[in-house]
């Protein structure tokens, strides 16, 4: 009988005129209306799943109306109209969208083939002719074929190093000769990572281009990534102060340090001492974590060589003056997740994102049908033979082109719209002129698609609307329980959310489509 009651009032209380209520409306709580599809939503994510049951059901709308209730009494005050509540709501969306717009798992992928490359360090030398910031094709032919002289002189056994520094030398401002001792994943233009990561040991390449020239590349050899590690060290300076040492005198302090070491003298006491290193020497003489290429070579070959922790290097040369080192830890190749965020960040930005955004773009091109005209871009890539992209001439000739360059999802787009877009949004870090035009190309594209995929967001994702406006009632229900309950204290505060209740009942009408949730659960 009591059961029986309950239900009666609860009906009673929230029925209204709700027979006349559409089956996709569960209910209406002051005079907004509340879709089936977001009662089942948020039953779903409260973990209702037996809605079946009349008990249940009934408990889930009682619930669910005194949610709304509150969310109501919430906009009444305004708290939807105050610039810390958009500015948090526009901040998920933002996120939400991203979620939406891209392919995670994709980029995951990318970053996670990328770092199978720090297992191996490359010894390199390269040569490198210089192109200007903005260049055309015409502009490039010189630049190659000096290039390939040099790269003929190295053919026929000249030796890479000795041409390049004197090339160096003589004409520094077009030229440039560079040794990397211990070259990595991430550390430079994608185009040239590429490049030196697929060639063999002992290889010349031919010359090849990157954003910032033609490029002559030796790979000596690749080295098994060591990891990193982490050492103190004491530096003996040549010149300290008004102090000039000679080498000998230099060596023989430092070894004089090394034996009161030997017979158990703090390390860390005499860096603070004696070590001309003074950043390091406040720390007892530790340094930053470093691996190959982070340091002068000979100190490397030192601090890689110590095997045991504790362990003290004697005293040796570099062009600082004399070290002494000791080892403090060895430590592993970065691990995945400790580069993953970073690198993704780094990706995001220039030429790498092509490659980071490649699943979600070849996506897209799929589903919206995307069809590419190669000869109206032929079209404009012979513009580029003589004026770069951005350039006024450029656009005056492109202007009266009017082929179809690309169709998406049944929408033509001409090679004029291409050409004002190129005005509009000329972001790209290519200084070549055709490269350029093939980057802000591949933007356009993804701008088109990104579009229409926000568009029709709601059609193919249904609850991509239901929640953000989970997460934005979830706002309003926080503040206002806040300033009506929560910062009250404990032992009032079951009484105040029924007297809260009770009050809001009184305020909003609510009317439960009975008939339509019963319908919806079955």
């Amino acid at each position: 009988m009591k059961k029986f009651l309950i239900s009666t009032l609860l009906l009673a209380i929230w029925a209204g005129h709700a027979e006349s209520l559409p089956d996709s409306i569960a209910m209406i709580v002051g005079d907004k209306k509340v879709s089936v599809a977001e009662f089942l939503f948020s039953a779903e994510k409260n973990g209702e799943t037996n809605l079946t049951d009349k008990k249940n059901l009934e408990s889930f709308v009682q619930l669910f109306g005194n949610f709304k209730l509150k969310v109501a009494d919430a906009e009444a005050q305004g708290l939807d109209q105050t610039q810390a509540f958009k500015d948090e709501l526009d901040k998920y969306k933002a996120e939400l969208l991203s979620s939406y717009l891209s392919d995670k798992e994709a980029e995951e992928a990318v970053v996670a083939q990328e770092y199978t490359r720090m297992g191996e360090l490359l010894d390199l030398s390269h040569i490198l002719f210089f192109l200007p910031e903005q260049t055309v094709s015409k502009d490039t032919v010189a630049v190659y074929q000096r290039a390939l002289e040099v790269y003929n002189r190295i053919q026929r056994g000249e030796d890479l190093e000795s041409v390049g520094k004197e090339l160096m030398k003589e004409d520094p401002k077009h030229v440039g000769y560079e040794h990397v001792r211990a070259f990595g994943p991430m550390k430079t233009v994608k185009a040239f990572e590429d490049k030196v990561y697929g060639m063999a040991d002992g290889a010349l390449s031919m010359p090849f281009r990157t954003k910032l020239g033609f490029h002559i590349v030796k790979l000596h050899r690749r080295i098994p990534n060591p990891g990193r590690r982490e050492v103190a060290h004491i530096l003996i300076p040549f010149k300290q102060d008004s102090v000039v040492r000679s080498d000998e005198e230099t060596h023989q302090l430092a070894e004089s340090l090394y034996q009161q070491i030997q017979q158990g003298a703090d390390f860390g006491k005499l860096a603070r001492q004696y070590s001309a290193d003074k950043a390091s020497a406040q720390k007892d003489g530790r340094l930053p974590v470093f691996g190959l290429g982070e340091m002068v070579q000979d100190f490397e070959r030192v601090a890689f060589a110590l095997q045991d922790t504790g362990e003290v290097s004697a005293p040796f040369r570099t062009p600082f003056g004399y070290h002494i080192v000791k080892l403090l830890q060895k430590l592993d190749v970065p691990a995945l997740s400790d580069v993953q965020k970073r690198w993704h960040r780094q990706m995001a930005q220039g030429e790498w994102n092509f490659a980071l955004y490649k699943g979600f773009d070849d996506r897209l091109k799929q589903e919206y049908h995307y069809t590419f005209y190669p000869e109206a871009y032929a079209e404009l890539q012979a513009l580029c033979d003589d004026y770069f992209p951005t350039d006024k001439a450029f656009w005056e000739k492109a202007e009266p082109l009017n082929k179809t360059l690309a169709r998406i999802d049944t929408v033509d787009f001409k090679q004029n719209e291409f050409a004002a877009y190129i005005v509009r949004c000329p972001f790209s870090v290519k200084t070549y002129s055709g490269d350029f035009m093939q980057e802000v190309y591949d933007l356009f594209v993804r701008e088109i698609l990104t579009n229409m995929e926000r568009k029709n967001l709601p059609k193919k994702h249904p609850e991509y609307e239901l929640l953000l406006n989970e997460y934005r009632d979830g706002i309003l229900l926080f503040n206002i329980s806040n300033d009506k309950i929560w910062n009250k204290p404990m032992a009032e505060q079951k009484a105040l959310e029924e007297a809260w209740i009770q009050e809001l009942r009184a305020k909003y009408p609510v009317k439960v489509n009975w008939k339509a949730l019963e319908k919806a659960v079955k």
